[in-house]
């Protein structure tokens, strides 16, 4: 048995409460404080972690419930070796999650803060109340009581007046007030259709971060959060994802940026040897590599300058003459015959597979998804079941190739984004987590 550091859960009663804002500025002002932090994201939210890894200066990495089994769950908590406190950042409300239990769970940030024992401190936005806020927090404290509980952090606060009255309630239901951030316009971090905006495009994000840490520094009890932090002795870390090839050609900028950080690092972990190259730039993958690995991103802004990077595509398909390629959400449409952007514009793509995908008419792809092959993929053979995450706003026009896998959501209901097929060329809509007892 090996004991992981001690840790918080940030998590809210839903979306939009400014936790991100409050995960980001503690993160820092922690790390100001000369503490080795070790971020963490609850789901399978593929964009909040590089925005964790900016705040700092460590990779984070997705705990996941659903996705996960059990030794999985303490690989990628074991990544905190050499940390002096965890910070995890949660998804959704802190209940929120599925109705079908997955490997471990049904993915909700209350099953990972109570696998990992860290104390839940919530984010409530208090606008358009006073006492009653004290009435959600005794809610979200009680509902479950194995999930342990720090505090509160009101957020949106709009006057000392409105803080005292806040308070009082939260005394009264016997809630612990960690700290109460003033309503401010200035600390929402810029979106796109995705959510947030990728963090290697975030105009100023080192001045943002910093703002956020002193914005912290003067309205939240730091010392009474580093005390309330808790932990728990777990297996020693012993199983991450195995490399589905020894030398791979990873895609990597701002067209293709998506890949959960646990599959690299155990993909490094295992001997496998990353090579990073940027299709943007029109770079060709290494002609050694094994296999060409693109992950998700966002192609769909940069259509023209893929179309247009021919060194790029004579490469991958001079790859795909011999060797597997595999393409995940954007790393699938990029490997398709067109792009239609949202103006309506048509973009050649890489032409390895039919695929045609548009953005024109936007159509909302979000969830959990089990994936049994149908054939085989770089890592997985036929008949093995995967699990992943779902997360975009492309409709199919066209999908002529043998799809790779019967595809369901979390619940067990067909999902007719099947991924293909065709020769050493496969793709996905889903993002890989895991192969179920990989």
């Amino acid at each position: 048995m090996t004991d992981f550091p001690k840790g918080l859960m940030i998590s809210a009663p839903a979306s939009g409460t400014g936790k991100t804002t409050v995960m980001l500025g503690l993160l820092r002002a922690l790390a100001e404080d000369g503490l080795a932090v070790q971020p963490f994201k609850s789901g399978p939210d593929y964009i909040d972690p590089a925005f964790h890894f900016a705040a700092a200066k460590r990779p984070s990495f997705n705990l996941d419930t659903w996705a996960m089994d059990a030794p999985l769950l303490d690989a990628v908590a074991g990544q905190a070796t050499g940390a002096e406190i965890c910070i995890g950042e949660g998804s959704m409300g802190l209940f929120d999650g599925v109705a079908t239990r997955g490997q471990t769970g049904f993915g909700s940030s209350a099953e990972t803060a109570k696998r990992m024992s860290w104390p839940v401190v919530l984010v409530i936005d208090v606008g358009g109340q006073a006492q009653s806020a004290a009435a959600t927090a005794l809610g979200f404290k009680s509902y479950d009581p194995e999930v342990p509980f720090a505090g509160v952090i009101l957020n949106r606060v709009a006057s000392p007046r409105h803080e005292r009255l806040t308070r009082l309630g939260m005394e009264r239901a016997g809630v612990k007030v960690l700290g109460a951030l003033p309503r401010r316009g200035d600390l929402a971090l810029p979106e796109r259709h995705l959510g947030l905006i990728q963090a290697v495009e975030h105009p100023d994000l080192e001045a943002a971060i910093a703002g956020y840490a002193t914005f912290l520094r003067e309205h939240v009890d730091l010392e009474a959060l580093k005390s309330a932090a808790m932990g728990a002795a777990a297996p020693a870390p012993n199983r991450l994802p195995k490399p589905p090839a020894q030398r791979i050609a990873l895609a990597r900028d701002a067209a293709f940026s998506f890949t959960y950080p646990h599959l690299l690092t155990g993909w490094r972990a295992a001997g496998a040897e990353i090579l990073p190259f940027s299709p943007l730039a029109d770079e060709a993958p290494a002609q050694d590599a094994d296999l060409v690995w693109l992950p998700g991103g966002y192609p769909e802004l940069h259509g023209g300058t893929l179309a247009a990077a021919e060194t790029f595509r004579a490469g991958l398909r001079k790859h795909a003459e011999t060797r597997p390629v595999h393409g995940e959400c954007g790393g699938y449409m990029a490997l398709g015959d067109a792009l239609i952007d949202k103006e309506g514009n048509r973009h050649q793509m890489a032409g390895l597979l039919g695929l045609v995908t548009s953005y024109e008419k936007r159509k909302f792809h979000l969830g959990y998804r089990r994936a049994e092959l149908q054939a085989p993929m770089p890592g997985f053979a036929t008949g093995a079941a995967l699990r992943g995450h779902e997360f975009h706003y492309s409709t199919i026009l066209d999908e002529p190739d043998a799809p790779l896998a019967h595809v369901m959501d979390a619940d067990g209901n067909p999902v007719p984004e099947t991924g293909s097929i065709k020769g050493h060329v496969t793709g996905t809509f889903f993002h890989l987590i895991t192969g179920e007892g990989a």
